[in-house]
């Protein structure tokens, strides 16, 4: 082998190490940028810590003068025996999505049906008679309401003590007025909750 062959074949190694450590250097950039960017990043955080660190502090001095462990306690022993209402809860929750699966397939169907028979109904003027029904009753009502109050002669109302009002109610008048005040207050019992007309 020549001299020329020997210093070419060096050249060609020398360059192929030159490629490894430029490949080297490039792999070092990549991991140098982001190390940079957490070197930068613990600098700022060594800059805001002891600012944090004192507001922080300052803070839960703040709520040490209005809290005390004993508080805790105290709440913990009113959120524990209500666990079990947050059980039923859920559990009422779980049953009420069950009926709602079980309710949307059927009311997918029947909402359409009803719509369509209430709309039948509105085409017949149904709505629409016992609209004008409700108002003439109403409006009779109205009228005899007006009728009494038209008829009482309020301006001759004097006190009524017991003994008076028995004396009144010898008059066919006034204990026909009695019976209907008497059924009123019997029919306006009824609007009254059935949970409270059972106690």
């Amino acid at each position: 082998m020549t001299n020329e062959e020997l210093l070419l074949e060096r050249l060609a190694a020398i360059e192929k190490r030159l490629e490894g450590v430029a490949r080297v250097e490039k792999q070092l950039e990549a991991i140098a940028g982001p190390w940079e960017t957490i070197t930068d990043l613990g600098k700022e955080l060594s800059i805001l810590m002891p600012p944090a660190t004192r507001r922080l502090t300052e803070e839960l001095a703040e709520v040490e003068i209005g809290f005390q462990a004993e508080d805790l306690f105290t709440l913990l022993k009113r959120f524990l025996p209500a666990l079990k209402y947050l059980t039923w809860s859920l559990e009422q929750l779980e049953n009420l999505i069950d009926w709602w699966s079980d309710m949307e397939p059927v009311l997918k169907v029947a909402v359409p049906k009803m719509i369509d028979q209430l709309d039948v109904l509105e085409q017949h003027r149904v709505f629409a008679m016992f609209g004008r029904i409700f108002s003439v009753e109403m409006l009779n009502f109205m009228e005899r309401l007006s009728e009494v109050a038209l008829a009482a002669r309020l301006e001759e109302a004097k006190p009524v003590g017991p003994v008076s009002m028995l004396w009144q109610l010898r008059s066919p008048e006034c204990r026909q007025g009695l019976g209907i005040l008497v059924e009123m207050t019997r029919a306006l019992s009824k609007m009254q909750p059935q949970a409270a007309a059972a106690t």
